[in-house]
């Protein structure tokens, strides 16, 4: 009787050796690893199994099966610049132009090669297309504050909203650029830009010079605005001494005057820096009205709600009363009305709160903020549109001066000194 021929792998699907895996499964995940078959001669059964595969719906012919495997590799390789002038027909120089000059060559060509481009799935290399254009595509945006701080302040989300408005009509990305472990010399010396918005420093900050030194184009906001330098700010004075005059038309005599912290290393305030201008419009207005604001009135922290809560708790613990606190932004102000209920204190019937800004969230805060408008998202479009003509070589853009108007926004932050408090 005629031995049965034992079951081989190609007749079961199951391998008789033991499975392992190697080096080639780990370097391409979720692809099978393809294992060679065995030739038919070493078996005799190569017919019959075809025959089983074909009935079972299996059966895949050997040029199929190679059709798949370049496939699969021509997936695994990402395109290059050669693969294109191949099929295109063209030199690898002509690809380049065609993404990086299209106005080298005519605009058949560049269509024809952009068609081929995206038919292998090509992309230019974004380090390689930034040597060669000698640009980034990149706008900085450099602020003395960490990241931690700037995001918690609703301000610099509006400003950035108009920054990257402006950018991105024109193709560029933002970067932002902060502090690294307490270094902004660090973060600038790691920032691939084209050029800088530069907010809340002075012309003569260490990093301010580091920029220039490198030559990048700069424009400067809430900065001293320089003569050889571009700039934008708004009417800062103006609108603190609007602020200060209305709470002064409501009777009051006793003020808080809340601001920013210097950024580091500075331990004092730029005298032509947008903090101190704000303090000059509060000064002025009290000073017409025969009040003279002394240095302990004025306490300062990090321009964040946690700042103006900090600011208002210490002033308040170190014994002074007011009647109207003046906060140079309103995300302190914000901090000042919550500090303001932790101590009990009805706002407005006790303490009124005057902010600077007109962040969105000032028109919903208990109760809606009354404050300084500035035009936060307008400001940073200016800032970015004016780097943008710097960077593109406008001669006339590297000395422009943009100021905006400010406004002052009565809601129901503020009323009258209450009568037991009132000095005479």
């Amino acid at each position: 009787m005629a031995r049965r021929p034992s079951p081989t792998a190609e007749t079961t699907g199951r391998s008789n050796r033991p499975s392992r895996t190697g080096p080639a499964q780990a370097q391409w995940p979720g692809v099978p690893v393809r294992r060679l078959r065995r030739p038919a001669a070493a078996t005799g059964h190569h017919e019959p199994a075809a025959a089983t595969a074909r009935a079972t719906g299996h059966y895949e012919p050997a040029r199929d099966r190679e059709d798949r495997t370049i496939s699969l590799e021509q997936r695994a390789r990402r395109p290059r610049i050669a693969d294109v002038a191949r099929e295109a027909g063209v030199s690898k120089t002509a690809v380049s132009f065609a993404f990086n000059s299209p106005d080298r060559l005519n605009p058949e060509t560049v269509a024809r090669i952009r068609e081929v481009a995206e038919g292998l799935g090509y992309r230019p290399h974004p380090v390689a297309r930034m040597l060669t254009q000698r640009r980034t595509l990149a706008l900085g945006v450099l602020t003395p504050q960490t990241l931690s701080v700037v995001f918690s302040n609703p301000f610099f989300g509006a400003f950035l909203e108009g920054v990257a408005k402006a950018a991105e009509e024109s193709g560029y990305g933002l970067h932002m650029i902060s502090p690294v472990q307490g270094s902004l010399a660090r973060a600038i010396g790691r920032a691939t830009v084209d050029g800088v918005v530069v907010i809340g420093l002075s012309d003569d900050h260490p990093e301010v010079e580091q920029i220039r030194r490198a030559g990048l184009p700069i424009v400067l906001v809430d900065s001293t605005a320089l003569p050889e330098r571009a700039s934008v700010e708004v009417d800062d004075e103006g609108g603190a001494r609007a602020a200060a005059e209305h709470l002064l038309a409501l009777g009051h005599r006793r003020f808080l005057v809340i601001g920013v912290e210097p950024p580091l290393p500075a331990t004092t305030l730029d005298p032509e820096g947008v903090m101190s201008r704000r303090l000059r419009g509060y000064r002025a207005a009290l000073a017409a009205a025969g009040i003279e604001l002394p240095d302990g009135a004025v306490v300062v922290g990090p321009a964040s709600i946690e700042g103006g809560v900090a600011a208002f708790s210490r002033a308040w613990e170190d014994g002074l009363r007011p009647t109207a606190v003046l906060a140079m932004s309103d995300a302190m102000a914000i901090g000042a009305l919550r500090a303001a209920r932790e101590q009990r204190l009805a706002v407005p019937a006790e303490l009124s709160i005057v902010g600077f800004d007109d962040i969105d969230l000032a028109r919903y805060t208990d109760p809606p903020l009354t404050t300084v408008h500035q035009p936060i998202r307008q400001k940073g479009e200016e800032a970015a549109r004016l780097l943008l003509s710097v960077i593109e070589g406008r001669e006339s853009a590297r000395s422009e001066h943009r100021r905006l108007d400010t406004r002052l926004v009565i809601r129901g932050s503020t009323g009258p000194v209450p009568q037991t408090r009132q000095e005479v």
